[in-house]
């Protein structure tokens, strides 16, 4: 596993061991347990317009969760969860079929956001703005 970040205070594997090219930063993060697109660029300017939550760039996941989640439960996320530090944005949210991309993956312990829905999930950042998968 590896932090998507180029410092940490831990002394975990971080980006820097694996991209040794300088003055590269990552446009945003990705969670420890999650994967997907991740931008990495020396331009300041589009790192932030990506990162900003003031910027509200749309970002896309794929989230594969165990069993079949009720409307209820994609109700709940529509409205918003309450997390540790507060509540987080309603999310648009739809039932898509399984993607062949999911083979092979392991599920994941379920993180915060996914605790209302009693689940276990597998969550993959798709599109961050204009770039895609």
């Amino acid at each position: 596993m590896v932090l998507t970040q180029f410092t940490d205070q831990e002394d975990r594997k971080t980006l820097k061991d694996f991209i040794p090219i300088p003055n590269i930063y990552a446009a945003g993060r990705l969670d420890r347990d999650s994967e997907g697109l991740l931008v990495l660029t020396n331009d300041g300017t589009l790192a932030n317009k990506i990162s900003s939550p003031k910027n509200k760039t749309n970002k896309t996941y794929w989230v594969q969760v165990e069993g079949q989640p009720s409307e209820a439960d994609l109700d709940k996320l529509r409205n918003g969860v309450t997390l540790n530090d507060g509540p987080t944005v309603a999310a648009k949210v739809e039932q898509i079929q399984t993607p062949e991309l999911w083979e092979g993956h392991r599920q994941l312990d379920s993180e915060q956001i996914f605790l209302p829905l009693g689940c276990q999930f597998l969550l993959q950042k798709a599109v961050i703005g204009k770039f895609v998968v």
